[in-house]
């Protein structure tokens, strides 16, 4: 015997929808030739993350228009890759007031003044790698010999920092340091080089978190008097935002780059123009993946602020967005 349906399905199938109003999704029509400034212009149009992408070129146009007080932090791997070359145009230029980076982020650009790295592949084994003293960065490899000159190099100005604590009694905060490291390389390439030379400050909690670290552990064995003041460099990049008028922050990746520029926001009641790049899910309850709504509730950006996370690999999506922005 046959199941009788109480009721139509095609009243559910078809239910009856309200109307909406809002911008129609369309995409780029390439019949009407190859340019790249209608491309970009579509993203706004496509959906998806295009048009998360899209919202994030607004907002930082906004944040320059708007003189803003512009915070850009950026993990290690950014400098790893090609986008460090990007954000030495920015700080080159003076786009941005204040970087917040961790200590790959700060050696790896001093290392590549000193030897190139080189594509390689994800997939390398790293048992081979290892015999030939080459280090995988993903799809980078950096040879080992870049960090033994990286030693040569730093040595003498931990020295340098070190006698003038012994006299003066100054003891050097991480951002301290990352501006001596710049004025000591001298080398035009360098994203610090011009930091020193612009006077913008690189603030780094985690600065001892890789090669630097291994630099000075060996350079405290000998001299265990040697300090580095923390404690003064987080006020230092708390007090940045008291007193503004607008402040626009670009984060690429977490991490402690993420959160310190955040929680320095708390001193204002949060950031008024907010924009991120990263992959992390919010899921595990990690800042690291935390959606700018999250902030909003910690007081790090503003109830009535603007901010767009977009979800991908910044090595596409930043030069991109440097380009509908600070480049222009």
């Amino acid at each position: 015997m046959k199941n009788k349906i109480s009721e139509n399905p095609k009243e559910f199938i078809l239910k009856k929808s309200s109307e909406i109003s809002g911008k129609n999704i369309e995409g780029y029509d390439f019949s009407k030739g190859n340019d790249f400034k209608k491309i970009v212009e579509s993203f706004g149009s496509t959906g998806f993350q295009a048009s998360h992408f899209s919202k994030a070129v607004e907002i930082i146009n906004e944040m320059i228009s708007e003189k803003s007080k512009i915070f850009l932090g950026f993990t290690s791997n950014i400098i790893s890759s090609g986008l460090r070359d990007v954000i030495r145009f920015l700080v080159e230029k003076k786009k941005v007031d204040v970087l917040v980076t961790t200590g790959g982020g700060i050696e790896e650009d001093m290392i590549k003044c000193l030897g190139n790295f080189v594509l390689g592949d994800f997939k390398a084994e790293g048992k081979k790698l290892r015999e030939k003293a080459i280090n995988r960065i993903g799809n980078i490899f950096v040879p080992n010999s870049r960090y033994i000159k990286f030693e040569e190099f730093v040595m003498p100005v931990l020295e340098e920092c070190y006698e003038e604590q012994k006299k003066t009694g100054k003891i050097f905060t991480p951002s301290d340091l990352i501006w001596k490291l710049g004025e000591k390389i001298n080398n035009e390439k360098s994203i610090y080089y011009w930091a020193w030379k612009n006077q913008i400050r690189v603030y780094s909690y985690a600065i001892l978190d890789g090669s630097f670290g291994d630099m000075v552990y060996f350079f405290k064995s000998k001299h265990e008097d040697f300090l580095i003041d923390i404690s003064n460099e987080m006020k230092m990049l708390n007090d940045e935002t008291s007193g503004l008028r607008k402040s626009g922050l670009i984060v690429l990746g977490t991490g402690t780059v993420k959160h310190s520029i955040l929680n320095a926001h708390l001193y204002r009641n949060g950031a008024d123009f907010a924009v991120f790049v990263n992959n992390s899910q919010e899921f595990d309850g990690s800042d690291a993946g935390a959606n700018p709504d999250e902030a909003v509730s910690w007081g790090k950006i503003k109830p009535q602020g603007k901010a767009v996370k977009i979800f991908g690999d910044a090595t596409m999506i930043f030069p991109l967005l440097v380009a509908e922005t600070f480049a222009k």
